[in-house]
Formats: C-alpha cells, structure tokens, sequence
C-alpha cells in the first residue's frame, strides 16, 4: 500500500496473492502428507511390533491432547509475533517429531528397543508435533482469515483446507515408495522423507513470506515502533493486506460461549466421528484382505484407501463447495450426512474396492464437513478475534483425537458394527443439533459486515 494514502476500511477487500496463498498451501500439505504418510504405515508397523491395535491408536492420544492445550496458546501469540514465526515453529515442530518418531520406531523393529519404550519413545516423540505442531495451522487460517471478505470466506478456508486433502493424497501414494529396505529403514523410511521435505518447506517460508507485523502488536502505542523488517512504521498503518495493528485487543473466546457454541459442538461431534473412521481403517484393510500374518505387504493397500479417500476430500473442497458456493451451514450438514452414508458403505465391504468406495464416500462427506465448521467459526466472530478463533478451531480438532481413534478401534475389535455404528450415531446427531442450531448461509455472510 502507497504510505501517502489515506488508511483503508477495515474490512479486507484485496485478495491474498497467489504466491503468499502457494507458500500458506505448503506449509500445510507437508505436514498433512507427512502425517497421512506415518498413519498408513503404522497398522503394518504395530502388527510387526506384535503391539495390539489400541494401543497403536492412544500412542497419539498424549500428543492429542498437548494440541488441544497449545493451539489457543500459540493462536494468541501470533496476534502479538506473527502468523510467520507461529508457522515456522510449526514446521520445526513438525520437522524434530518426525525424525524422531522414525528414529525410535527403527530401533524398535531392529530390536534395539522393545516393543513397549519404542511405543512409549515414539508417543513421547509425537508429543512434539501436538505442542509445538499446533503453532501452524491456526496461524495460516488466521492469516487468511483476517484478509478475506466474508462471502468469499469459506471458499478461502476450503482452498487452505483443501492442503490437506491433497496431502493426504501425497501421503499415502508417496508411503509405499519411501520404504528403503536396501538403506535398512524399512517402514521408518517415510518418518526420514518427511522431515527432510520439511526442513526444505520451513528454508521456503523463512526467504519467502514477508514478515508480518502482528495485528495487535501496538496496542496502547502512540509512538512509532520497528516493524518486522525493520523499517520505521506508524502504529495507525496498516500492513499490505489489511491488518490494523492499533485495534483494541478483544476479550479472550471460549469454546462455548454463545456465538461460538453451535459450531464448537458440531465441530467436535462430527471430529469424533472423523477420527473414529480414520483409526479404523488401516486396521479394516489388513483384516478384510487377510495382511495380517503379512505386514509389510499392508502399507501399499491401507495408502490406496486413504489416497481415494483423499481424492474424494479434493472434489469436496475443489469442486463442490466453490461450484455450488456452499455456505459454512450447507456444507456442515450435508457433508455429514454423505459421511453417514459413506460409513455405512465402508462396514459393509469386503473387498479392495468396496472399502475404498466406502472409504472415498465418508471422506467426501467429511471434506465437506469440515471445511464448514471452520468457515462458520470464522464467520461467527470479528476478524479482530480470527487468532483466538482460529485457535479455538485447531483446538476442537485435536480433541477428536484424544481417545476416539482408541475408542473406536476397540469397539471395532469387539465388533464391527459397535465401531461403525457409533460413528452413524454420531454423523446423524451432528445433523440433528446443527438444523436447529446453526446459523444461516445468509446470515453469517452479511452480519457484523460493517463491524469488521
């Protein structure tokens, strides 16, 4: 922005640029790619560990949790240091979890630890990404939140969203080739492939993003202070894409307050029922296909489904919701009931190609879902609150993750249709509560426009 202009509105009209957007998509396909990549290996990892299922699932319960606790933390330091150095620490999270991860499940499977303190090793190792991992995700949503109009909020978070999708297409269909037996890595090799390729995101990141100066880094000031590139800057200047830094600094949200509580709700009922599907699955594959005398034979069947399911997170947040220009509501309660139906699909197969179907079909549902409940989160609040907002969004989503996979592998133990059947339950509840109680498309795309 020219600095002899006059200031801009406060509400974000210009869009973010598609370098700036590239950079944000990087940052979050790497670490989804690597993720998916470490959960279509770990089914094969277990079973050669001779470690039971359930305890395969809460070895990321611990991290869960840390995510859950951190995410609001690091959401509201990015309103003081920046979205830039929260993705960062992020990615450096991320980058020294991995590598160790894959370090300590190698010396399990060489036999240099036992299959208990490499479970416990590796839980601890993980810990890593749900501290310090949680610092990226609701930095970039923040980021684009706070530079985008709200009518075009939703396509913008499913555009960011829609990282993950595609990493977990990546993931899975890069899993099997990272597997290096001639090196000695073995099923560890993509726990190795991916730090590196996370170390080459976070050298992108640092040459370039700008630095951005934190939106409410001049709360209070009068004087000018140094911005992040050092250049002498004015407190009552905005950055180039719409951060105001001299707002006043908004009161602290909580998970369920009024505005927040419909979608917190359904954001954390349907993410149970998400991360139920997702523990499940590798596990249903090695069993439907009788891998479970084999292993290492399971990596590249379990990484198929989850590349469809993949796919069909893609057409959801590529093709669906901009096509259709859904609002945060239809596609929250669409979404989950095409999840519903999916699921259904999914216990019922027998074959490759059915579970992928079922598989693809839940995940369609779920790229629809999910991509809702945050945009509608976004939407309920002020851009000034888009960090804690963001915050409370990553935060809800790693709650999922604390006891559902574990749960649902267990009831999925004792029967296939407790596990499924309850993720159902859960689907069909989510669409019960969010019709009475989530705001309207029209609603939410115009309200508090002239606050903002």
């Amino acid at each position: 922005m020219n600095m002899a202009e006059p200031p801009q509105s406060e509400t974000p009209n210009k869009a973010i640029s598609n370098g700036r957007m590239a950079l944000l998509f990087t940052v979050m396909l790497v670490t989804a790619a690597g993720n998916t990549a470490m959960q279509s290996v770990m089914p094969s990892i277990g079973t050669a560990l001779e470690v039971s299922d359930v305890w395969i699932s809460l070895a990321y319960s611990w991290s869960a949790l840390l995510w859950v606790a951190c995410a609001p933390i690091w959401a509201r330091r990015s309103d003081r240091r920046g979205r830039k150095a929260m993705m960062a620490l992020g990615l450096v999270g991320f980058v020294v979890s991995m590598a160790l991860c894959g370090a300590v499940l190698w010396a399990g499977l060489s036999g240099w630890l036992t299959a208990f303190w490499a479970l416990i090793a590796f839980a601890a190792a993980r810990s890593l990404y749900g501290g310090f991992g949680s610092a990226a995700p609701p930095a970039v949503q923040a980021y684009v939140a706070s530079r985008t109009p709200r009518a075009e909020r939703t396509q913008a978070l499913s555009l960011i969203a829609s990282s993950f999708g595609l990493g977990t297409v990546i993931g899975p269909a890069l899993a099997p080739l990272m597997v290096f037996p001639f090196l000695g890595l073995g099923l560890t090799g993509p726990f190795i492939c991916f730090a590196l390729l996370g170390v080459i995101a976070l050298v992108i990141l640092r040459l370039r993003l700008p630095n951005d100066e934190p939106q409410f880094a001049a709360r209070g000031q009068t004087t000018a202070y140094a911005s992040g590139s050092g250049a002498p800057s004015d407190s009552n200047h905005e950055d180039d894409e719409g951060d105001i830094s001299d707002e006043a600094e908004p009161a602290r949200l909580r998970w369920f307050e009024p505005r927040l509580r419909p979608w917190v709700i359904a954001g954390l009922v349907g993410g149970h029922a998400q991360a139920m599907i997702l523990g499940i699955s590798g596990f249903l594959v090695l069993d439907r296909l009788g891998l479970r005398d084999s292993p290492a034979e399971g990596a590249g069947p379990v990484g198929l489904v989850l590349m469809f399911g993949a796919l069909a997170t893609l057409l959801a947040q590529w093709g669906l919701i901009p096509r259709f220009k859904m609002g945060p509501r239809t596609a929250t309660l669409s979404g989950i009931l095409v999840a519903a139906a999916g699921t259904a699909i999914l216990g019922a197969a027998q074959e490759l190609h059915q579970i992928a179907l079922g598989y693809s079909i839940a995940s369609l549902g779920f790229g629809l879902f999910r991509p809702g409940t945050t945009a509608g989160t976004s939407l309920a609040v002020t851009r000034a609150e888009q960090g804690q907002a963001s915050g409370v969004v990553a935060s809800v989503a790693g709650a999922s993750f604390i006891y559902a996979p574990a749960l649902g592998v267990w009831l999925y133990n004792i029967s296939d249709w407790l596990g499924f059947g309850l993720i159902i339950a859960l689907c069909l509840a989510v669409f019960a509560l969010g019709w009475r109680g989530l705001a309207s498309d029209q609603t939410l795309t115009t309200e508090r426009e002239t606050f903002e």
